[in-house]
């Protein structure tokens, strides 16, 4: 009947002769005639404000995207036939400290990116309604799954279950998040017509309804009283659901008619929606680029409309995981580092829309399809254009700091008789260390000729091995390599420090965090940075270390002295600066091919990471980064860097120059 309704919908107003020139807006269809009630799914199909409506939506993380490029991206959503934008909300990064938040003003790093307020705003002003995925848990390829890092700290916690501990800390963040998503709902006049509640927990294996409840109830106490639903694969039934008290929807790319078949048969009398069909999909380091193929693409979308279902399309807004936000997957689960599969800190996702913002086929199949099945016909803006990318001019790089001068300039280093995680460090008022490198220094250490050192456990989840300043560890030269020392896959791994006795000498052992684990069994969210076992020389257990957090924020990066003519390039890991003037910033590629491994600033924030094993080897640079006249970027090279800086109009995917 709902098929039949909508072709009926469609003829008439065909017939009607409807311009566009008489067509209402989005807002004006729904909510013209004054607001009486919200998204309602109590029958087969979603009423809004009393109106049918079929949602057609797309997925944009405003934390993924800077801010200087939301009107653009949104408008283009809106020029698509989209009628709703959905986004994430990354915990993380809004509490970047125990007790301490970032909504747009709060003075972290990712400032300009967490106005969520202004966004919704903004989606409002394009004619979108908005779909709020806020966690507290969001997996999205993102660090920890958008959870904050400082949770580790509490001993026992048990994340994503009805931990008391846990459920104390998500209620201190609703209590500051939900009241700025209360006000913005459809019913008080804001573009908010629903909710998600927690994100795919049937993908947990675990069973914990209180939970789910809990989360449901913090919604509400906090003003929220918009339709709310779960979303998870159809596959895995009821279990992370709350059936016949939340709507249900399901996540897929393929085989609509199964997953939307078996969506219906979990919940009766419901509408159906896809809340994630997936445009394309992420990459991990070492794989090739993900596409999938437009005529694939097509035919799921077509078959999940003519369904006929509600569809959220993920991701509609390609985009970047800027800084050090990456997310991971654990093939073998629990804390067996030894699968970590890193994300690249591109979130192109083969989306309709590029991360650069421009349009692709899909983007157009998606249109002519939404005119196919949306029997409500609106006013649609005119496409904006993309603006045209810059290819800045190489720069020859003159200047370094060498690691080791970083390592001995550091003040106040922390003493520690064993090695601990960086979470587990006493900085950032409480907090501990999220991001970065953390340096375990042993000064003072006698070394025999042929001297072994021997890290237990899994490294976490690369290290660099300096004595006296020079690196030990091997250059990056193939992916084979990643099997060797010096690298997350082994357990128990050795090297040998020196072919000559040394007295008094230095030993440091650089170790970077790739990313924590977003995705999967709860045991997978007990996780920890850095060396959490022992470490031995000859062995015999290493202790009394330093320990230094470099955690390359923002304000220290701008504030970085002791530049000098390059000393060497070759096997020293080094920083390398270089600027350039800007008199009409514009987007553009930082080109990182003939780089090895390691990552990139700009203007003070780290703009994304280097990997020679591919596949991204060109950064994102979008202008609402650079600024008018001289910017400054800045390249960490664990092993050994070129002679210059360059840049692309486009992405480039594949391996490294240097990889063999």
């Amino acid at each position: 009947m709902a098929k039949v309704a909508i072709l009926v919908m469609i003829a008439l107003q065909v017939l009607a002769g409807i311009h566009s020139e008489d067509l209402p807006k989005n807002y004006e269809y729904y909510a013209g005639d004054g607001i009486v009630s919200g998204l309602n799914a109590d029958q087969r199909y979603f009423l809004l404000n009393g109106k049918n409506i079929t949602i057609f939506s797309g997925a944009f993380h405003y934390f993924r995207v800077h801010k200087s490029s939301w009107r653009d991206r949104l408008r283009k959503m809106r020029a698509a036939g989209l009628n709703t934008v959905e986004t994430y909300v990354a915990w993380n990064l809004h509490e970047y400290k125990s007790g301490v938040f970032d909504f747009g003003n709060g003075g972290s790093d990712f400032e300009e990116f967490l106005d969520i307020a202004e966004f919704l705003k903004i989606a409002q002003e394009e004619d979108l309604f908005a779909l709020v995925r806020a966690g507290p848990y969001i997996c999205s390829e993102w660090e920890f799954g958008g959870l904050p890092s400082w949770l580790l700290r509490e001993e026992g916690i048990k994340l994503r279950t009805s931990d008391p501990v846990y459920l104390e800390y998500v209620s201190r963040y609703f209590s500051e998040l939900v009241p700025i998503l209360a006000k913005l709902q459809f019913t008080n006049g804001g573009p908010i017509i629903a909710l998600q509640v927690e994100n795919e927990y049937g993908n947990t294996g675990n069973s914990d309804p209180d939970y789910l409840h809990a989360l449901k109830d913090l919604y509400i106490s906090n003003g929220i009283k918009e339709l709310l639903y779960t979303s998870d694969p159809a596959s895995a039934g009821t279990r992370g659901a709350l059936a016949n008290e939340l709507l249900m929807t399901a996540n897929f790319n393929n085989d609509p008619s199964w997953n939307l078949n078996t969506l219906d048969s979990l919940q009766s009398n419901k509408p159906t929606m896809a809340m994630e069909y997936w445009s394309g999909w992420f990459d991990h380091v070492t794989e090739d680029h993900h596409t999938v193929d437009i005529n694939t693409y097509k035919s799921v979308y077509e078959g999940i409309l003519s369904h006929p279902a509600s569809a959220n399309i993920y991701m509609f807004v390609g985009s970047t995981n800027f800084g050090f936000t990456n997310g991971a997957n654990s093939l073998y689960g629990g804390t067996d580092n030894s699968g970590l599969q890193p994300d690249t800190s591109s979130y192109d996702y083969d989306s309709p829309i590029s991360e650069s913002g421009e349009i692709t086929d899909k983007w157009t199949a998606t249109k002519e399809l939404i005119e196919k099945y949306n029997p409500v016909k609106t006013a649609l803006p005119e496409l904006p254009e993309t603006r045209e990318r810059a290819v800045y001019d190489d720069i020859k790089i003159e200047q370094q700091i060498l690691l080791s001068e970083i390592i001995n300039e550091f003040p106040n280093k922390i003493e520690s008789e064993k090695v601990v995680p960086m979470e587990l460090l006493d900085i950032n008022d409480g907090s501990g260390q999220s991001y970065g490198y953390i340096v375990y220094r042993k000064t003072n250490i006698d070394l025999k000729a042929g001297a072994t050192l021997t890290i237990k456990g899994y490294v976490r989840d690369h290290v660099l091995i300096l004595v006296d300043g020079e690196l030990i560890s091997p250059v990056l030269s193939s992916k084979s390599d990643l099997d060797k020392f010096g690298y997350w896959r082994l357990r128990d791994s050795s090297i040998e420090l020196t072919k000559q006795d040394l007295l008094g000498a230095t030993l440091d052992l650089v170790v970077e965090n790739n990313a924590r684990n977003n995705y999967g069994s709860l045991d997978q969210f007990q996780q920890f940075k850095g060396l959490t076992e022992d470490v031995l020389v000859d062995d015999q257990v290493v202790s009394n270390w330093q320990i230094v957090p470099l955690e390359f924020k923002k304000s220290w990066n701008q504030q970085l002295s002791g530049w000098h003519p390059i000393k060497t390039k070759d096997a020293t890991p080094a920083l390398y600066r270089v600027s350039f003037n800007v008199t009409d910033p514009k987007d553009t590629y930082v080109n990182v091919q003939d780089w090895n491994k390691g990552f990139v600033i700009i203007n003070g924030l780290v703009l994304g990471r280097v990997f020679a094993v591919g596949p991204q080897q060109a950064l994102y640079l979008p202008a609402g980064l650079l600024r008018e006249g001289v910017n400054e970027l800045i390249i960490f090279e664990h092993f050994s860097a070129p002679d210059v800086v360059k840049f692309s109009k486009d992405p480039i995917w594949g391996v490294g120059t240097n990889i063999h």
